[in-house]
């Protein structure tokens, strides 16, 4: 079985300076990490990899270093990796991300099962793994939490549909996107990091895709604009108030009147 998991390197921190033209986040030079989500995407395709057999494969999109996130997947027991790595790709937003995505699948040999973190700590969209899913003509569920059984036609999951449980039976090729905790995710290995400290990714650009046209990527082929961002104001104003119950239930009163919360 062919089992492909789409992990994105993420900014580790909140101090993140936001490009005032673009209105897309500067990653150059910030501390980055993996997607806490697919880390949970991971260890679903490591689990199934030893019931089914087969291999795992990991897919990212972003600048060169994200190369580093494939490396600590390979740590992590990762068989192969693609690098979509163009300047033509930034600036996308979900639907050209996904489109990117969709491409890059179709050149790293068709898998059998695609699997998705929920989402990513920095778009919180978690729409790009059902529009990969769309691109690509394959079905897909998301919100699953568990999965039930899995054989050579289908997957069997369960999904947490908020006010429901549903289970739906999937057969392959298809998507899914998982829920944190399916499985505990494990660590990467010092030891598989000695065995595969030369294994390179494999990097593709726009030229290696078969729909080689800049305006279905990046900036170009994006259908939806940031029309401002900014990061969040940081304030340590403080006050101390001294009184009895009665007192304080009057000044703080009064205090939201005056900041317009009431």
């Amino acid at each position: 079985m062919k089992i492909l998991v789409c992990i994105k390197q993420v900014p580790g921190t909140n101090k993140v300076e936001v490009d005032p033209v673009t209105g897309v986040l500067k990653r150059d030079g910030v501390e980055s990490k993996m997607n806490p989500y697919d880390l949970y995407a991971l260890e679903s395709a490591f689990r199934i990899r030893v019931d089914m057999g087969g291999e795992v494969s990991v897919i990212t999109m972003g600048p060169p270093q994200s190369e580093e996130i494939i490396k600590e997947a390979f740590m992590m027991g990762a068989d192969e990796g693609t690098l979509l790595s163009d300047r033509k790709f930034a600036g996308a937003d979900v639907l050209a991300t996904s489109y990117t995505l969709s491409q890059g699948v179709k050149m790293t040999g068709n898998p059998d099962l695609i699997i998705c973190g929920k989402q990513t700590t920095d778009g919180d969209t978690a729409q790009v793994g059902a529009e990969m899913a769309e691109y690509l003509g394959i079905p897909h569920v998301s919100n699953v939490r568990k999965i039930v059984k899995i054989n050579d036609r289908s997957i069997t999951v369960e999904m947490d549909m908020a006010e429901t449980v549903e289970i739906q039976e999937i057969k392959f090729p298809c998507l899914i996107t998982v829920e944190k905790d399916i499985y505990t995710p494990r660590l990467p290995s010092y030891k598989r990091k000695l065995e595969t400290k030369s294994k390179k990714a494999k990097v593709l650009s726009l030229k290696d895709f078969d729909d080689k046209n800049e305006n279905h990527y990046g900036l170009n082929g994006s259908a939806t604009q940031v029309e401002r961002i900014f990061p969040p104001a940081i304030n340590t104003d403080k006050e101390m108030w001294q009184g009895n119950a009665e007192e304080l239930t009057h000044k703080l009163l009064d205090k939201l009147k005056e900041l317009k919360f009431v």
